[in-house]
C-alpha cells in the first residue's frame, strides 16, 4: 500500500525503560505545541492508557455502558476508522485530540502476530487523518514489542525521554539498534528527533554527569530544555489535564512550553 503525501509529522515517544517521563512528555509536549497554535493528535499506543486518562479520557465510562467507547484496539483490530475514535481535549480551542487506549490493547501483540505487514497497521490507520493535523505524537509502551515497532514504522522521528539517573543509559543502545533496524527494514525516513532529559535536578552532580554523557553520545540531538522534578507535573494527570491547564505557572508547565518552542524551531530548520 502506498500512502498519500502526508501533512502531519509523526513523532514517537519511545524508551523501553519505564518511569522516565515518556507519557508525561507525550501529554505535555503535545498540549504545549497545541497551545502555540498547531493542530496536534496524541495516539496512546500504551495498553496502560495513561496518556488517555492524563488528557481527560475517562476509561471508566467506557466499561459500564451498553455501548463501549471506541479506542485504539477497535481501530487496529476491528477496522474502526481513527476519526471515529479520536476525542477532542477541552480547553485548547479544538487544537488537541487523543486517540485513546485501554488495557485491551495488550491483545494486539498476540492477535497481529501472524498478520501480513503487521508492522504497518498503525501507519495505515493514521493515513486518512494525516491532513487534519500538524503533528502526531505517539506514546509507546515501555517495551520494544509490536506496538512500538508499529509506532516507529509510522513515525518520521523519535523523541527519547531520559531520566537523569545512574542507569539512564542502560538499554538505550538496544533502543537505538531497534530504531536502526526499523529504519533499514520498514521506514527509511526515521530519525532520532532528540533526547530529552527529565526529572532534572541541577543540584545533583550525577545529573550533570548523565547530561554530559548523553551529549557525548547524541551530539546535536540533546534538547537544551530540561524537565525538572515537579510536583504539579505528577498531580496533573489525576485531574485529567496537562500541566499547562492544571497550573500554567508551575516549573513543569513552563519547561514543557519552552520545549515546545525549541521543538518547533527545529522543525523550521529541518
Amino acid at each position: 500500500m502506498v500512502l498519500n503525501e502526508r501533512r502531519a509529522k509523526v513523532v514517537a515517544m519511545a524508551n523501553q525503560k519505564g518511569g522516565v517521563g515518556k507519557t508525561t512528555t507525550a501529554i505535555n509536549l503535545a498540549a504545549s505545541v497545541a497551545a502555540l497554535g498547531k493542530r496536534v493528535l496524541v495516539v496512546d499506543s500504551d495498553p496502560q492508557g495513561n496518556a488517555s486518562s492524563g488528557l481527560g479520557w475517562d476509561k471508566q465510562s467506557s466499561q459500564g455502558g451498553e455501548e463501549e467507547a471506541l479506542h485504539l484496539y477497535h481501530c487496529l483490530l476491528d477496522g474502526v476508522p481513527a476519526r471515529e475514535a479520536i476525542v477532542t481535549v477541552a480547553d485548547l480551542k479544538g487544537k488537541l485530540g487523543v486517540l485513546p487506549s485501554r488495557i485491551d490493547l495488550i491483545g494486539v501483540e498476540v492477535e497481529l502476530m501472524g498478520a501480513s505487514k503487521r508492522e504497518r497497521y498503525l501507519e495505515n490507520l493514521l493515513d486518512p487523518v494525516m491532513d487534519e493535523y500538524d503533528y502526531v505524537f505517539v506514546d509507546c509502551p515501555p517495551s520494544l514489542g509490536l506496538l512500538t515497532i508499529n509506532a516507529l514504522t509510522a513515525a518520521d522521528s523519535v523523541i527519547i525521554p531520559l531520566q537523569c539517573e545512574y542507569f539512564a543509559l542502560e538499554g538505550l543502545s538496544q533502543l537505538v539498534r531497534t530504531i536502526r533496524l526499523v529504519k533499514n527494514s520498514y521506514n527509511e525516513r526515521l530519525v532520532i528527533e532528540g533526547v530529552l532529559l527529565t526529572m532534572f535536578d541541577g543540584r545533583n552532580r550525577l545529573t550533570h554527569q548523565v547530561a554530559s554523557e548523553v551529549n557525548e553520545h547524541f551530539k546535536g540531538r540533546l534538547y537544551k530544555t530540561v524537565i525538572p522534578r515537579n510536583v504539579r507535573l505528577s498531580e496533573a494527570p489525576s485531574y485529567g489535564k496537562p500541566a499547562l491547564l492544571y497550573d500554567r505557572r508551575s516549573s513543569g508547565a513552563v519547561s514543557y512550553l519552552q520545549l515546545a518552542k525549541e521543538f518547533l524551531r527545529h522543525q523550521k530548520k529541518s
